[in-house]
């Protein structure tokens, strides 16, 4: 019996699905949250304003859960971009302790620009793997997210 670690029978991490998908995000991120810094847009920002495009404004809980931060951080979050007339707080209609968050018009201007960037880093990593396997594996990291999300999560 050989060594556990040796190359031969390879290393835990390196087949183990949660290692390589944040290994591989870190990786295939850095570059693009450089060019964003370079921006001098945060990633928190870049984050915030993607996950609002095309929505008709998300809560705060929403937000902090697909930006991927705590509910706290987000609030100081948005109130930066409420500051810099890039989102709105609207209060909802049915419940004055929900608040949506909304892109403004400036807002969307400066997604847009975002997201065409973040469009041509992308096509750079599809070339990497090909648009088939790109494919495959959008739909497969959708399930993860969807399964996970289908999880009952306290309301916000």
């Amino acid at each position: 019996m050989g060594d556990p670690a040796s190359p031969a029978r390879g290393r835990f991490v390196d087949g183990y699905l949660l290692y390589l998908l944040a290994r591989a995000s870190s990786i295939a991120s850095a570059e693009f949250h450089e060019e964003l810094r370079g921006l001098g847009v945060p990633v928190p920002v870049w984050r915030v304003l993607a996950s609002l495009k095309g929505t008709p404004g998300l809560t705060i809980g929403e937000l902090a859960r697909r930006c991927l931060a705590n509910q706290p951080a987000m609030s100081k979050t948005v109130e930066k971009l409420v500051a810099g007339g890039l989102v709105t707080r609207i209060a909802d209609e049915n419940d004055r302790r929900r608040v949506w968050v909304r892109l403004s018009d400036e807002g969307e201007s400066r997604v847009d620009t975002l997201i065409a960037r973040a469009e041509v880093h992308q096509a750079r990593l599809v070339e990497t793997i090909g648009e088939d396997e790109a494919e495959a594996l959008r739909i497969a990291l959708a399930r993860v997210v969807e399964k996970a999300s289908a999880k009952p999560a306290s309301d916000c």
